[in-house]
């Protein structure tokens, strides 16, 4: 499922820079979670249209909006320092009519932070 999620989250953003007229930016989008491994905190590399990157880690769930998921420490950290780039892309209803949002930081913002490793949550 992860993986899935992951690849949809790939596409629409080399799509998406496309359809912005920046063809030059779509050819540097990067899976990087599958080519270099898991590990970086985040999983797709992208840009917006100014060239500025996008550091997605791709959250996905067949449960609803609201579906709890987990968060590394690493992903946690690199949400604080680089508060600029760092995206949580939500796929939720993967199974059935998939929908996205982003949760940008701080996001403390959006969901609520235990540690066990970090289980967020929706209020």
């Amino acid at each position: 499922l992860g993986a899935r999620g992951e690849e949809t989250i790939y596409n629409f953003e080399q799509r998406r820079l496309l359809q912005e007229d920046r063809p030059d930016l779509s050819k540097k989008v990067r899976w990087v979670s599958r080519d270099d491994g898991d590990g970086a905190g985040f999983d797709i590399l992208s840009f917006d249209n100014t060239g500025s990157e996008r550091l997605l880690e791709v959250k996905t769930t067949t449960g609803s909006q609201k579906t709890p998921f987990y968060l590394t420490e690493n992903e946690r950290s690199l949400s604080e320092e680089r508060t600029d780039a760092f995206r949580i892309v939500r796929l939720y209803d993967f199974a059935r009519s998939p929908k996205v949002f982003e949760i940008q930081p701080p996001l403390e913002n959006a969901v609520i932070l235990r540690a066990t490793e970090y289980r967020a949550s929706f209020s």
